[in-house]
């Protein structure tokens, strides 16, 4: 299988706009925000959706989530409140078959999301 976008954004051989990245995770802007702040975090080594995660996978998923809670208060969201959303398959949304966490705020957030 041929690697992802997101690897390839990991791994530096795309650029992007990284705003915090260590040894389990890489969080960048999304080249189409949907809100004033729209960061993307991914796991740097795949798993192709949440669904497909396994009890494996649970030290990865824990970190995720706690860095974009990080990223978040970094991109100076915690006072107002944001938005962490993860797609799963297509009719969720899901474009790209690796798993990554939505960071969306800098503007109230209505629901449902549309």
């Amino acid at each position: 299988m041929s690697e992802t976008l997101f690897e390839r954004i990991a791994s530096g051989q795309i650029a992007a706009s990284v705003v915090y990245e260590d040894e389990v995770v890489v969080a960048f802007r999304d080249i189409n925000p949907q809100a004033p702040v729209h960061v993307l975090i991914v796991p740097r080594d795949p798993i192709p959706r949440i669904a497909a995660a396994v009890e494996e996978d649970r030290e990865v998923l824990g970190h995720l989530l706690l860095k974009a809670a990080q990223v978040a208060r970094t991109c100076g969201l915690d006072e107002g409140g944001y938005r962490l959303v993860i797609n799963n398959g297509r009719n969720g949304g899901e474009t790209v078959p690796h798993l990554h966490c939505h960071i969306l705020g800098g503007r109230p957030m209505s629901w449902p999301p549309g």
